[in-house]
């Protein structure tokens, strides 16, 4: 999403026919009961008031299935490329803080909030988000390793440079494989530079830090090397409610390559297989070792921490301290609570029994060009162009940078991120079948999508369980 290079071309006969389309399929989805599709809302005999304050268009999702809830909605975006985003969905409005009095509670959906937060609590407002110790725990990553290996995580070497010359001269003396890392504060747009070294002398990650280095120099001031592990990539996270964490604990599998296969560039996140675990072992030794500091933060949201696991010991990466996209919408799938009275109770520091699905839940982002590239003149292409059904159901569609105008789903914004279809079952296989029968549903020019999400499962189980890693 951040790279200024195209996916594809299009030649103009094309470009006329997809805007044709557009043109074409300007007609309102309805269900079976002649009910608009998708602006449903319950009746709810306590609303409460929710402030959405984003940089980017991230959480509509869940503030779509608030409102959804019968709860009361109103959105702030920062960023102008997105300002579409979410039109006819709910209120949106252009400066957030003049609105922090109508609130039950403020929700900030990404880190680089946590001033605000940790203020806005001091007042005594509800607020679900950041402090300003977890948005340093995620945007500095040597902080966040510090973090891990003061509260007794097993922790992988890692060096810190400031200079490209230095990290080649380093590698070519200690000859191994490597994970670069942009480091201390990072923007949302580093955190997508990562390059993971393939060969054992790592020569690979010497050219590319070599070719790359003039370049980056002028926006990465100071990166990581870090010695590489193998094994298997998990997560594991939970809500907290600024004083415990919330239980069950969430077990989570990114796929973040563009392609199946885990092939191409990082996307951030391309699909997730999940599912809601009691306490097990990961948990125990990474996140359970942090709780006191997030109490004493005030922190209240998810906090989700990556690691990579093998025979040897549980490495933690990174810390997410955010609601994770699209983490957020698969767990929407399988959790049965409603989302409006959890967040205003956690908010509120209380504690809560969440209700989860058993088995498994997968989601997979479906997408359209430049994504993951920054193309204003390709993505001129599909802006505004129409999302139908083939049924008449939603059931598993979860909001990307999507609009809702003229009883019509279109895409907004700039990125090309149109939804998370999202399915659940009793196992890994059946919620693999109900999220692709979901996909099939689908009407979208030129969408694609990973069809391996969850694939993975069937050989990482085997090493975790192997490992007593689950339990």
């Amino acid at each position: 999403m951040e790279q200024k290079n195209s996916l594809s071309q299009y030649t103009d006969g094309k470009n006329t026919n997809l805007n044709n389309n557009i043109k074409n399929n300007n007609h309102t989805n309805h269900n079976g009961n002649g009910h608009v599709l998708g602006l449903e809302i319950k009746q709810n005999s306590s609303p409460k008031k929710f402030l959405f304050v984003s940089f980017e268009s991230l959480s509509g999702d869940l503030a779509w299935q608030i409102k959804r809830e019968g709860h009361e909605i109103k959105a702030y975006i920062e960023e102008e490329d997105d300002k579409d985003v979410y039109d006819g969905v709910f209120e949106k409005v252009n400066n957030w803080q003049e609105h922090t009095d109508w609130a039950d509670v403020i929700v900030f959906d990404d880190v680089g909030f946590g001033d605000f937060a940790d203020k806005l609590r001091a007042k005594g407002k509800f607020v679900v988000g950041g402090s300003r110790y977890t948005d340093k725990l995620e945007k500095d990553r040597e902080f966040g390793q510090d973090e891990m290996k003061r509260a007794g995580m097993l922790i992988l070497p890692h060096w810190d440079f400031i200079d490209f010359d230095s990290a080649i001269e380093f590698i070519k003396s200690n000859p191994g494989r490597y994970v670069f890392k942009p480091s201390g504060e990072i923007s949302s747009e580093q955190k997508g530079i990562l390059f993971l070294g393939q060969e054992d002398d790592g020569k690979d990650l010497i050219e590319i830090l070599a070719q790359n280095k003039k370049t980056w120099a002028k926006k990465i001031k100071k990166f990581q090397l870090q010695k590489m592990a193998v094994g298997v990539e998990i997560a594991v996270g939970a809500f907290f409610n600024g004083n415990d964490f919330i239980y069950p604990i969430n077990v989570n599998f990114e796929h973040k390559k563009l392609f199946p296969g885990d092939i191409g560039p990082y996307t951030g996140e391309m699909g997730t297989l999940m599912f809601w675990s009691p306490i097990n072992e990961i948990f125990r030794n990474t996140l359970l070792r942090i709780k006191t500091e997030l109490a004493e933060s005030g922190y209240v949201g998810y906090v989700d921490i990556n690691c990579i696991v093998n025979a040897k010991g549980i490495y933690p990466l990174e810390f997410t301290t955010r609601f994770g996209y699209p983490t957020i919408s698969i767990q929407i799938e399988g959790v049965t609570s409603e989302w409006g009275d959890f967040l205003y109770r956690i908010a509120k520091g209380e504690k809560f029994e969440l209700k989860t699905k058993k088995g498994f839940q997968i989601g997979v982002c479906c997408v359209v060009p430049p994504f993951p590239y920054d193309d204003k003149k390709e993505f001129f292409i599909y802006k505004d162009l129409s999302v139908l059904f083939k049924k008449p159901t939603l059931e598993g569609f979860h909001l990307g940078d999507l609009k809702f105008i003229n009883g019509v789903w279109t895409i907004a914004g700039e990125s090309g991120y149109v939804a998370v279809i999202t399915g659940a079952g009793a196992t890994v296989e059946e919620a693999r079948k109900q999220v692709y029968l979901r996909l099939k549903n689908i009407i979208l020019q030129n969408m694609y999508y990973r069809t391996d999400i969850g694939f993975r499962w069937y050989q990482d189980s085997d090493k975790l369980q192997t490992w007593g890693y689950l339990y």
